[in-house]
């Protein structure tokens, strides 16, 4: 999804950083003289707040990515991938930009304000374009400690997310963009966590939104904008995870268990003819999923196996809108389900990432078609580290998927009917190898990372026949592709690293 935002956007963010900066500069050149007792006691008392912070301080945090790469034709790196949620190194240039407030009160609250600004590809440094595709990813602020220890309460825009699969850049049990709040309570001695939410969206598309002209009211000149649909997607989740450990050491289990609810109103919209409505019924949906996993606590060694099953509404992204619609255009009938697994392994110089999924998702309409799909996808990183900053790494991937449709196939190349028809499926491997430069040290996840990429990409048959006939995709088998990128993420709120 790409956000385009005048420059008026950028300088406003830019005066922000520079407004937090200031307040905590100390101020510079020559310092007045204080006041003499009589004009002290000339001058009113200033007004004091009744509460006012103890303690405050600024943070900065970011995630980011840049990669400057391209096949060995010339042409520019594009997604190879034909599941969902492929090989991460695919991934265009991305960052996050973080701005945080932490404050405590004289009440024993404790506040986190919290502002992420993004900028996504192409920058201007590759389409020479003086603009930016950005969003706001969060904006909110956080009490922590309200009235009982471990209570925190929140309320802004945010993104609501659990453990990812680095390896897919997937986030398979939770992972919502929102408009709300919510509550979060930790009983520190059992390392329970209990976590609801209530938020609000809604993408811009005729799905929830329908604005017409018509006349200004009461026999004014010219005309207004009406918006005759107009609905809200409500969304609200539910999260209780539990931390086991073994023993007095730091190697235990999480078990995390999951919901969702999703609803949309019903309402009216107008057809093709004019003043002739149709009804647009009530949507709603759920989410249900569980996730369980191991921790040694060394250099983040880990295994993680999620379960994730959505009907209804819940079956399609929270930010797109619903497609393959059932008889009455309504999202009844949808399901998707997910089964994955990811871990890491370390042991001295040696680092192993594992990534798998399986996913099935049947869209509402009756009839199998090019929606439905079954996929999966494998993926393996073995890494070396040659000393305490540099290694290198090769990734192997194998994915696959099968489509709700049928394709001709032919028994030579000169035949003009097809000898039968098989469901649509198709392959695509890859090999890469990753030499990097790790400033921080030893381990998987330690950033920041540069490194050099080569990757080798091979396509079926089926898979070729996913491309229209004149992209590359369909007329190559295999391509090449090499690039040098980036990676970082530090005291990000969003952005864990696994």
């Amino acid at each position: 999804m790409r956000y385009r935002r005048p420059l008026l956007t950028l300088a406003m963010g830019l005066m922000f950083v520079l407004t937090c900066a200031s307040g905590l500069a100390a101020p510079s050149g020559p310092v007045a003289d204080p006041p003499s007792e009589a004009a002290r006691s000339k001058a009113p008392a200033p007004a004091e707040p009744s509460v006012s912070p103890q303690t405050g301080r600024f943070a900065f945090g970011s995630y980011g990515r840049v990669l400057a790469a391209g096949d060995t034709r010339g042409r520019p790196l594009r997604d190879g991938d034909i599941v969902a949620h492929g090989s991460r190194l695919d991934l265009p240039t991305y960052a996050e930009l973080e701005m945080r407030r932490e404050d405590h009160w004289s009440t024993g609250i404790d506040t986190r304000l919290v502002a992420t600004l993004a900028v996504g590809h192409p920058v201007f440094h590759y389409d020479a374009d003086f603009d930016a595709n950005i969003a706001l990813r969060n904006l909110y602020i956080e009490a922590r400690n309200v009235g009982l220890d471990g209570l925190d309460a929140w309320a802004g825009s945010r993104m609501l997310r659990g453990d990812d699969i680095y390896l897919l850049d997937y986030w398979p049990l939770d992972n919502l963009n929102t408009v709300g709040g919510g509550l979060t309570w930790l009983h520190r001695p059992s390392q329970l966590r209990a976590s609801i939410h209530l938020g609000v969206g809604r993408p811009d598309h005729p799905f929830y939104q329908q604005v017409l002209t018509r006349p200004a009211p009461l026999d004014q000149f010219g005309t207004a904008e009406v918006a005759v649909l107009d609905r809200q997607r409500w969304i609200g989740s539910a999260r209780l995870e539990k931390i086991v450990r073994f023993g007095s050491g730091p190697a235990g289990m999480k078990f995390v268990a999951y919901g969702e609810g999703h609803a949309l109103s019903a309402g009216q919209r107008e057809t093709e003819q004019p003043q002739i409505y149709e009804a647009v019924h009530r949507e709603q949906g759920f989410v249900i999923g569980a996730q369980v996993g191991g921790f040694s606590g060394r250099r983040d060694t880990h295994l993680n196996l999620f379960v994730r099953h959505a009907s209804g509404l819940a079956a399609y992204d929270a930010l797109a809108a619903p497609s393959g619609l059932g008889l009455e255009l309504t999202t009844a009938g949808a399901t998707e389900s997910v089964l994955a697994i990811s871990g890491n392994g370390e042991w001295g110089p040696i680092g192993v990432m594992a990534a798998a999924y399986l996913r099935r998702f049947r869209n509402a309409s009756a009839a199998l078609d090019f929606g439905d799909v079954d996929e999966a996808i494998v993926v393996l990183r073995p890494q070396v580290s040659f000393n305490e900053w540099l290694g290198v790494a090769v990734e192997g991937s194998l994915q696959a998927q099968i489509r709700g449709v049928l394709r001709p196939v032919f028994d030579g190349a000169t035949a003009s009917s097809p000898a039968a028809l098989e469901p649509q499926s198709g392959q695509v491997a890859r090999f890469a190898v990753i030499p990097f430069l790790s400033p921080s040290g030893r381990g998987s996840f330690a950033r920041p990372l540069l490194y050099l990429l080569y990757h080798a990409t091979s396509r079926d048959d089926g898979a070729r026949a996913l491309y229209p006939d004149d992209d590359p995709f369909a007329r190559d088998s295999i391509e090449h592709v090499l690039g040098l990128g980036a990676e970082w993420w530090f005291n990000s709120s969003s952005y864990q690293g696994h």
